[in-house]
């Protein structure tokens, strides 16, 4: 890693709103050991910028467009293993929590928390702690992990604003029945009345 001003610990930053992306480097900022080295607002911008700037950590947003901040961590993993990843998120699902440390993150909070409360999670894991929200962790231990299959995923993803059986068919090459086999399948897993409501509670779930 590279020397920085002071030893500070170096880190990315990857939110799309720029408000946010704005609000948090400054908060992070005046914080004497911290300096924020790289800010994107996209997923797919994020392997590239790790490799530049070389932060120590990496504080990822999930719902980032072209690719998810959880993708981007299963990336970073692969292809820069020393680099920390923190998942910041206003979404505090249990499916997300068990994905992320699933992809390599070393921690996961939600938004509204104190700055302060960011900050100290930011040393605790470059230290090579799990920091964790705990109200989220009880959650997701409840909640049990995701009962659909990576198919069944790849369908009711596909499955969005109003996608026919047709359409997801064309979409993932596969046969129509075979496409009414999986969404079947996840409607009964997900314990929902049709694919709208799979759909919705799958997501509300954190499971796509």
């Amino acid at each position: 890693m590279n020397e920085t001003p002071r030893g500070a610990i170096r880190v990315l930053l990857a939110e799309d709103q720029g408000m946010m992306r704005g609000a948090l480097a400054l908060l992070l900022g005046m914080e004497a050991d911290i300096e924020v080295v790289a800010q994107v607002a996209a997923g797919d911008a994020i392997v590239d910028a790790v490799l530049r700037h070389e932060p120590d950590v990496a504080l990822l947003d999930i719902e980032l467009p072209e690719m998810s901040g959880l993708d981007a961590a299963e990336a970073l993993r692969a292809r820069a293993p020393g680099c920390r990843v923190l998942i910041l998120t206003t979404f505090g699902r249990p499916g997300y929590l068990r994905r992320a440390l699933e992809a390599g993150a070393a921690g996961f909070l939600v938004k509204d928390g104190p700055v302060e409360e960011l900050a100290a999670a930011v040393r605790r894991v470059l230290a090579g702690e799990t920091v964790v929200d705990p109200a989220l962790a009880t959650a997701a231990l409840s909640a049990g992990p995701n009962p659909l299959t990576p198919r069944e995923c790849e369908v009711l993803t596909a499955s969005v604003d109003g996608a026919t059986v047709a359409d997801v068919a064309g979409r993932l090459h596969l046969s129509e029945s075979t496409v009414r086999n999986y969404l079947s399948s996840a409607i009964g897993k997900t314990g929902t009345r049709n694919r709208a409501e799979a759909v919705r509670e799958a997501r509300q779930q954190g499971w796509l």
